[in-house]
């Protein structure tokens, strides 16, 4: 009888890439379906891999376009659409080695995995920041002026200056930086990727922190979009203070 499969199990469990190799080979002729199904799985695990960082190599097609500068930040905004709850911006500025696997577009990632995100830009990141636009505010100079109110305070938040701004599909007015806008850009470069989860992590905290101090509209589910569910409870409850006034008269028919 061969080595126990239980052993065979821990040696993969352990191994780094390289040593998988050695595995590989070391094992290759053993036809217990245990062995034969341990090295599909691993062999699996490594083509998944293989294709994340081919992904995440494209993404740093910008990031490569500007190498030469020091300090490449990405610019994202989440929450324009919302009934209610701030506009959010996150600004991140990444090291140029930097991988962080499975790194997406916040829309494209659960929640779970934005959480993890989130928690692995904020450890490695050379700087990070975060602006907001409160509801009021959207509806005193409008959603788009108050995204970009939002994205200037994140900039200034980042505590240094980036050489070149990655923005998705915006020109900021009042920012004396070069900026490159990027349409689709949280698909297409990593930094505004990472701009795009911590502020869609940010926002979503803020959201389930409002549903406890204004409880019944919904606001930890639906995070302040317009749902039935929050569209109904906005006709039986009428606003609260985080609602956007122009975002919600004709729903209320005002």
């Amino acid at each position: 009888m061969g080595e126990n499969i239980g052993v065979i199990k821990k040696k993969f469990e352990e191994a780094g890439t390289e040593e998988l190799a050695a595995l590989y080979e070391e094992y290759g002729a053993d036809e217990r379906t245990g062995v034969r199904t341990l090295i599909s799985k691993y062999r699996r695990k490594e083509e998944k891999l293989a294709a994340e960082r081919k992904r995440l190599k494209a993404m740093h097609e910008f990031e490569e376009r500007y190498a030469g500068c020091e300090f490449i930040c990405g610019i994202d905004e989440a929450g324009r659409g919302p009934l209610a709850g701030p506009v959010v911006a996150g600004a991140v500025i990444l090291p140029k080695d930097c991988e962080i696997l499975y790194l997406n577009d916040s829309k494209q990632v659960s929640a779970k995995k934005r959480e993890e995100l989130y928690q692995e830009i904020m450890e490695k990141a050379v700087a990070t920041g975060i602006g907001m636009a409160s509801p009021g505010r959207i509806d005193e100079i409008n959603i788009l002026q108050a995204t970009y109110e939002a994205m200037r305070e994140a900039i200034a938040k980042l505590g240094v200056v980036p050489d070149v701004l990655l923005n998705d599909a915006v020109t900021i007015p009042l920012v004396p930086i070069c900026q490159v806008p990027i349409i689709k850009g949280d698909e297409k470069s990593v930094s505004i990727a990472a701009a795009s989860i911590l502020a869609k992590v940010t926002r979503d905290r803020l959201m389930v922190q409002y549903e406890e101090i204004l409880p019944g509209y919904g606001f930890a589910k639906h995070k302040g979009y317009g749902s039935k569910e929050h569209v109904e409870a906005l006709k039986r409850l009428g606003p609260s203070p985080i609602h956007r006034e122009t975002f919600i008269a004709g729903i209320l028919g005002r």
